[in-house]
């Protein structure tokens, strides 16, 4: 519209009046990534992207392409894209011979990336003696694979090329989730994936000193209230180092549960019974007391709070305590003590009440040992750490410890341990970040040993873990009856079609597929969970058929296969560790 010779636009939408752009109406779900109206349109939400990554394509550099060097094309059926690359290097100086190492860094960045100049190739088939010749580009290593990891239907192919891409954030949202349209809508000149990157103490704190108008609280008043109370409830439960975009995934079991227990305390919900397994899992005993508070709080709102826990903090905060025991295994199984505290400290038949009291204090010998050298990690980095340097001596029990937060699985599992990993097995997860590790060459081997469980199907279980069911199968394969019917250790597998049960197929158990619930598994109704098919059952070592053996405990095993030295020292660490 002009008016008095001067051009005005009006509109209809919120735009801006220099550059003209425009934005809908601001709604909750433009600022969720889980939206399709609030998600980076290049990522949709994640943050990040698969992408592949030089170093994994070509870990070998001294290796020349003819030796194998880059990895997903190498092979039996790589001939095509040897002489393509073959080719290539006839116009940009290298042959097939050339180690990576020795090339340019033009030369490599082709070989991966392509090039916009036209190749003449020559192609020769050696199934037909057919030879051929054309004029192209040539697209890179890494833009092939791209292509065949978009196009393909193969799960299998996927998986084998996803071994070669790593997560890298999003070059249009740079790892922030969100359009740039969301982004842009700030509070105090922080937008809501800032506000999300913030510690939950921190946040909390953002919050509750937040400079609002008159008019702007009156609005906001109800909203700060429940966010403020939320995360009031993070802290009470000792997360407040977390921050509000940690990954699920990331977290540890311990974390998980004292979410969720945040989250019922924010309810108000009375008359539950909640159960909760050993809550108190990697917290500090500086944070043990804000969870007691929380649940003697949940308590309070007239609900009944059962705790599997071994902590001393909170079985002397419990109202009530059931001893199971005296022993684990068969040795357990009773009720020992059910009381007060006070009187569980009177009990003589209580080994909890009897450590509880101090009377059976743990007792240990100390011991010098002997420095063999040491590992350093130098500016250590990631997440909390503040680029400390940090020396771990060889040939010494180390303990890392510190409050929940500061920082301890940070520095060994995602960086010492990722790093050595990477240094002696070649592993392609990504260290976090550091500057260096001086002493790895200290080392050849290292295991690392979490808590999460060793399978979760039917066919996991401690036999397979600890190896020793190998052996166990070719004492039975041994056996009189075995040799007269030909069987062979693989008669004993479950895992194998001629001596598992058909009908479950060695599961001992029928999965329910419950369509919007959790699958469901019921008891096999032709071996009763037994494994196996009624031939291999008839096999029997000292009266006891191979399901009978998987059925016992340790401590059982351990006795009956006492003469059997292979079998008996597999079982004897695992009883040792008990």
């Amino acid at each position: 519209m002009v008016v008095d010779v001067q051009e005005k636009v009006y509109s209809q939408n919120n735009a801006c009046p220099f550059c003209g752009i425009s934005i809908g109406e601001l709604e909750p779900r433009g600022f969720s990534f889980n939206s399709p109206f609030g998600a980076c349109k290049t990522c949709h939400g994640l943050g990040v992207k698969m992408e592949f990554e030089p170093d994994l394509l070509i870990p070998d550099k001294t290796k020349s392409i003819l030796d194998g060097a880059i990895v997903p094309w190498s092979g039996r059926f790589s001939s095509f894209r040897r002489q393509t690359l073959r080719d290539v290097g006839k116009k940009y100086g290298f042959d097939l011979m050339t180690p990576i190492n020795k090339m340019s860094q033009k030369q490599l960045d082709i070989i991966l990336y392509g090039s916009q100049e036209a190749v003449k190739f020559s192609y020769e088939s050696q199934s037909t003696d057919s030879r051929w010749e054309y004029t192209n580009t040539f697209h890179g290593v890494i833009p092939s694979l791209q292509k065949n990891f978009a196009e393909t239907d193969s799960e299998s192919k996927r998986e084998d090329l996803s071994r070669f891409m790593r997560e890298t954030p999003c070059n249009t949202c740079k790892g922030r989730r969100l359009k740039d349209e969301s982004l842009a809508v700030e509070i105090n000149s922080l937008s809501i994936m800032d506000v999300c990157d913030l510690s939950i103490d921190s946040c909390y704190e953002f919050f509750k000193n937040l400079q609002l108008s008159e008019t702007e609280k009156y609005i906001a008043k109800s909203i700060l209230k429940e966010v403020l109370s939320r995360l009031e409830f993070l802290r009470n439960v000792g997360l407040n180092y977390l921050t509000l975009n940690r990954v699920s995934s990331t977290l540890s079991g311990g974390e998980a549960q004292r979410i969720r227990l945040a989250t019922q305390i924010g309810s108000n919900l009375t008359g539950v019974l909640y159960v909760l397994d050993e809550p108190t899992i990697g917290l500090h005993q500086r944070d043990n007391a804000k969870l007691i508070k929380t649940l003697t709080k949940l308590r309070d709102l007239g609900n009944t709070i059962l705790v599997v826990e071994h902590d001393e903090e909170v079985m002397r905060s419990s109202d009530w305590i059931i001893d199971l025991g005296p022993g684990a295994g068969v040795h357990g199984g009773n009720v020992v003590f059910e009381g007060t505290i006070h009187d569980i400290l009177k009990s003589s038949e209580s080994v909890t009440g009897q450590y509880l009291k101090n009377h059976d204090a743990i007792k240990f010998e100390k011991r010098a040992s002997a420095k063999k050298g040491e590992i350093i990690v130098k500016g250590a980095a990631e997440n909390n750490l503040k680029g400390i340097d940090v020396s771990f001596p060889l040939g010494m029990m180390i303990t890392v410890t510190g409050v929940s937060g500061s920082g301890k699985s940070t520095l060994v599992n995602d960086i010492l341990y990722k790093a050595l990993a990477k240094d002696i097995y070649g592993s392609i997860e990504r260290p976090g970040r550091h500057k260096a590790i001086a002493g790895l060459d200290e080392i050849d081997k290292v295991i690392g040993i979490d808590q999460s469980p060793i399978g979760r199907t039917p066919r996991s279980n401690p036999a397979t873990y600890i190896g020793a069911f190998t052996p166990i199968r070719e004492l039975y394969a041994e056996t009189e009856l075995s040799k007269e019917r030909g069987y062979a250790p693989g008669q004993f597998s479950f895992n194998v079609a001629d001596g598992r049960c058909f009908a479950c197929e060695g599961d001992g158990v029928k999965k329910i597929e419950m369509q919007f619930l959790s699958d469901v598994y019921v008891v096999c109704d032709e071996c009763k969970g037994k494994r196996y098919n009624s031939e291999t059952l008839a096999v029997h070592y000292k009266d006891k058929n191979i399901s009978d053996i998987l059925s016992m405990t340790v401590e059982e095993a351990l006795e009956f296969f006492k003469n059997i030295p292979s079998i008996q020292r597999k079982l004897q660490t695992v009883f040792d560790v008990d």
